[in-house]
Order: C-alpha cells, then sequence, then structure tokens
C-alpha cells in the first residue's frame, strides 16, 4: 500500500528534498507552500505521486483544506511533516520588529500547531507519525535569539505529542538540524549539511518499525 505523506514548506530546501526522497521511496506528497509557482513546478517533477497545494502555514483553515484535499486525493494520511519555518530580519529583543517578531512566532509556532491540528484525525486512523523541523539552536542557549526560543518550543511540543501519541500507537520525530545550506540563509554554506541529508533523516524515521518510535534525529555538519 502506498503511504502518504503531507510537508509545508515544500516548495524548496528540506520540504522540496523531503518530497524528492519520499516520492522516490514510494510515498505520495501532499505539497503545502506559499509559492505556487515553484510548488507547481515540483509537483510537475514529481508526477502523480505529487499534489501541489498552495497556501499558508499560518492561515489554520488554509492547512486544514490542504490536508484535507491530500486525503481526498491520496485516500489516506499516513505521516505529516510541520517543516515550515522563518527567521527574523533583525535578530534581538532591543533592536529587533515585534511584527517581524509576530510573524515569526506565527510560522515556526502557530503553523506547527495548525499542521498538527489539521493532521491528527487523519493519522489515528491510521496510526500514523508526525515529523516536526526543529533545530540545534533549539537545544542551546543563543545570546538573545528568539528563533531559538521558537524551536525550543517544537522541540518541547514534539515530547509532549510523542506521550499523546502513543497512546493510539501514533509517533512523533523532531528533526534537529544544525546549518543546513538551504535559501533560509542570504550566502551558500556549501560546507553544511545538504538538505537532503535531512530528507534522508525524515524518511529513515518514518520508516522504522512501527514499535519503534525515534523521538529525535539531532543531525551536525562534521565541517
Amino acid at each position: 500500500m502506498t503511504r502518504t505523506l503531507f510537508i509545508t514548506g515544500a516548495s524548496s530546501g528540506i520540504g522540496a528534498a523531503t518530497a524528492r526522497a519520499a516520492v522516490a521511496r514510494g510515498w505520495s506528497v501532499g505539497l503545502m507552500a506559499r509559492s505556487a509557482d515553484k510548488l507547481d513546478a515540483l509537483a510537475t517533477e514529481l508526477g502523480a505521486a505529487a499534489l501541489a497545494l498552495p497556501g499558508d502555514a499560518t492561515d489554520p483553515a488554509a492547512q486544514e483544506e490542504a490536508v484535507a484535499r491530500t486525503v481526498e486525493n491520496f485516500g489516506a494520511l499516513h505521516a505529516a511533516f510541520a517543516n515550515a519555518g522563518r527567521g527574523l530580519e533583525r535578530p534581538g529583543t532591543e533592536a529587533g520588529d515585534p511584527e517581524d517578531w509576530r510573524g515569526m512566532v506565527d510560522l515556526n509556532v502557530m503553523g506547527v500547531l495548525f499542521t498538527a491540528r489539521a493532521a491528527l484525525p487523519h493519522l489515528r486512523r491510521t496510526k500514523g507519525h508526525l515529523v516536526l523541523t526543529g533545530s540545534a539552536a533549539g537545544r542551546t542557549h543563543i545570546k538573545g535569539s528568539i528563533y531559538s526560543a521558537t524551536k525550543w518550543f517544537v522541540h518541547g511540543y514534539g515530547g509532549n505529542m510523542s506521550e499523546e501519541m502513543r497512546d493510539w500507537g501514533g509517533r512523533c520525530t523532531v528533526i534537529s538540524p544544525g546549518m543546513v545550506d538551504t535559501p533560509f540563509f542570504d550566502s551558500p554554506k556549501p560546507d553544511k549539511i545538504r538538505p537532503e541529508d535531512v530528507a534522508d533523516a525524515v524518511l529513515y524515521a518514518l520508516e522504522q518499525n512501527p514499535r519503534a518510535e525515534l523521538r529525535e534525529i539531532h543531525i551536525m555538519p562534521t565541517g
């Protein structure tokens, strides 16, 4: 039976790499992101196994609709990857922009909650898997970092969801990468982790024996 994975932040970086890796392993994928052009191009590349779902992950109704369309198209949902996230234009508390903070918190915190809320009723039916993109920044203290604090939330929430989902046979994994060479950064980081490395970790977690739950995979560059 083909399994289905819903991904937010799917148009580039970790999300796109995970979509490609999942389809290569026989999964179907529902792809959500704001960039409709990039999303359509990726779905065309991946063929019938992919469904483009343009939308804003900070909009709970949009996430509900995207998950529902994924299930309608592929028949069931076996995993959801809350991957969409962003940083700040101006880091720090005194120098930062409160509206910029709000936008980041809406995506990095509320967006994760909206993915979980939309996916959980469907995952319960399949004893499915929730995957969250955390960060090495969510495992340590960084001077004044508000971004890091949002990732601390993801790590804490992931552990809490593991405890909840185990009641009905579900699993939750936090993927915790260090610096990844993605469009998240303004300049290339060729000596750092590649999005494909993170995608491999996501699929590794998803394809474990159902009796085993990898609650966190922490990936750091060797350089």
